[in-house]
């Protein structure tokens, strides 16, 4: 996987504040042999950066980056309430950027995150009573399982991946039904639907605070096209 430097920025309208988002380090998966392309998509695949890549891949499976990008200031704002403001900004662009092309929001990892270590300042030295390690709690064996170092998950990226990687080995044991895949990220047992409720109520906030923030850009849309 290549590590490629990205600096954008992006600026949302929330409760009174203009937040500034920039992605920093975003790695592609390499991909499989593929089927023989013609000469006009090989030129493109060969032009094309991992990022740009996955963004088209994004888009031909009709996910909306606009509604992705939505969440990034939500997410970070949440964040900031428990952790650095430079902190919340880089988890924030880890959970754009580590659910791209697959069927996962960024709220889903943010989700996780919040609900794993949020009462930890979403340390990456984060360690539970079981031996789970990192932002988004991942047990050793599990980091093996996906290729990592249980070491490698006090990495925040390194975590993400892991996380995503989880989640969607979970999903295909849960049929694809995304909350009992995210109940079996937990566990089983009373302890897993606790924390599926706490996850619900979690995602509540966000997506409050997520509406109230596409409110508060349609009412300067409407204000602005007026003038």
């Amino acid at each position: 996987m290549k590590k490629q430097t990205i600096i954008k920025k992006i600026s949302y309208m929330t409760t009174g504040l203009l937040l500034l988002w920039t992605p920093v380090l975003f790695m592609a998966c390499s991909k499989g042999p593929q089927p023989a392309a013609s000469h006009a998509s090989l030129d493109r695949d060969l032009n094309e950066t991992s990022l740009e890549k996955e963004i088209r891949n994004v888009m031909e499976k009709g996910i909306s980056l606009d509604e992705r990008k939505r969440q990034v200031p939500v997410i970070e704002l949440a964040f900031a309430r428990q952790t650095t403001p430079e902190r919340a900004r880089n988890l924030a662009a880890l959970c754009y950027f580590k659910t791209l092309g697959t069927p996962f929001s960024p709220l889903d990892l943010a989700e996780i995150a919040l609900a794993e270590t949020g009462g930890h300042r979403l340390s990456s030295k984060a360690t539970s009573t079981k031996g789970a390690i990192g932002v988004w709690q991942l047990m050793p064996k599990q980091a093996r399982s996906h290729g990592y170092t249980p070491e490698e998950m006090r990495n925040d990226e390194k975590c993400a991946e892991a996380a995503v990687r989880t989640l969607l080995s979970k999903l295909e044991v849960a049929d694809g039904n995304m909350d009992r895949a995210k109940k079996f990220y937990c566990g089983v047992g009373p302890q897993a639907d606790a924390y599926l409720k706490k996850l619900r109520t979690i995602r509540q906030a966000l997506i409050e605070e997520l509406d109230q923030t596409r409110e508060k850009v349609a009412l300067n849309e409407k204000a602005s096209s007026i003038q």
